[in-house]
C-alpha cells in the first residue's frame, strides 16, 4: 500500500540491496525479466484515471524507474515476459480496464493492444510456440490462448467458477495449472510438447536393445 518496493538478496546478512519507489498506491504486481535485469512492477495508482506499469533497471545506480507506462485505467495485476524477446513484456488489466497490451522495454513503447472484455488476472507466454495465454475474473472467469503477434484468439478454456488468479506450467511448458477464487487448481494441456520431445533421437532407434542384467 505503500507504493514501495523492496530487493532483498537473502543470502546475505544485510538483505535489502535496493529500494524502489514510483508509485503512488499499491503495488499489485511483480515480475522479474528472464535475464534478472530489468523488474516489471504494476499498480493501483489511479491517477487521472491511469495506472501504472513500471519497469526498473537492475543495473542503473538510480532508484527511479527506467520507464512508466501509463496506458491501462484499471489495476495491473497481470505481468508476463515474453521468453523468446527478451524486451517484450505484456501486462494485463483489471476490471473496467480488460486489455492486455505488449511493450517494449527498451523505448517504452506500446506495440499492440487487445480487449479482452473482462478482468485480466494473470498472463503466461508459452515456452513452445508464440502463444499466450491469460486468464480472466469477472465476468468471464476463463482461460483465453492467442496467438502472438496476430492476437488471434484461438481457445477458450472454461471450468472455474471464480476469477483465476494464479498460473503456471510444467517443466516441459506443456501444462498448465491455474488456481481461482473457486478453490479449485485445474491442469489444462494447452501449450503441446516442446520439438525435442516430439521428435526421437534417430540414433537410438536404431541402436540393438540392450536388456538390462537383473541384480539377483
Amino acid at each position: 500500500m505503500d507504493g514501495k518496493i523492496i530487493n532483498n538478496d537473502v543470502r546475505i546478512r544485510s538483505h535489502v540491496v535496493g529500494t524502489y519507489r514510483g508509485h503512488t498506491g499499491e503495488i499489485c504486481g511483480l515480475k522479474w525479466s528472464g535475464s534478472g535485469m530489468q523488474l516489471a512492477s504494476g499498480g493501483n495508482d489511479n491517477v487521472l484515471y491511469s495506472c501504472s506499469v513500471h519497469v526498473w533497471d537492475r543495473s542503473s545506480a538510480s532508484s527511479r524507474w527506467l520507464h512508466r507506462l501509463e496506458e491501462h485505467t484499471s489495476a495491473v495485476k497481470a505481468l508476463a515476459w515474453c521468453p523468446f524477446q527478451s524486451n517484450l513484456l505484456a501486462t494485463g488489466g483489471g476490471g473496467t480496464d480488460g486489455a492486455i497490451k505488449f511493450w517494449n522495454t527498451h523505448t517504452g513503447a506500446c506495440l499492440n493492444s487487445v480487449d479482452t472484455g473482462s478482468q485480466v488476472c494473470a498472463l503466461l507466454w508459452s515456452k513452445n510456440d508464440r502463444e499466450l495465454l491469460s486468464s480472466h475474473g469477472f465476468s468471464q472467469n476463463h482461460l483465453a490462448l492467442w496467438k502472438y503477434p496476430s492476437l488471434v484468439k484461438m481457445a477458450e478454456l472454461t471450468g472455474h467458477t471464480s476469477r483465476v488468479l494464479y498460473m503456471t506450467q510444467s517443466p516441459d511448458g506443456s501444462t498448465v495449472a491455474s488456481a481461482a477464487g473457486d478453490e479449485s487448481l485445474r491442469f489444462w494441456d494447452v501449450f503441446g510438447m516442446p520439438d525435442t520431445a516430439k521428435k526421437p533421437d534417430q540414433k537410438a532407434a536404431h541402436e540393438p536393445f540392450s536388456p538390462v542384467p537383473r541384480i539377483r
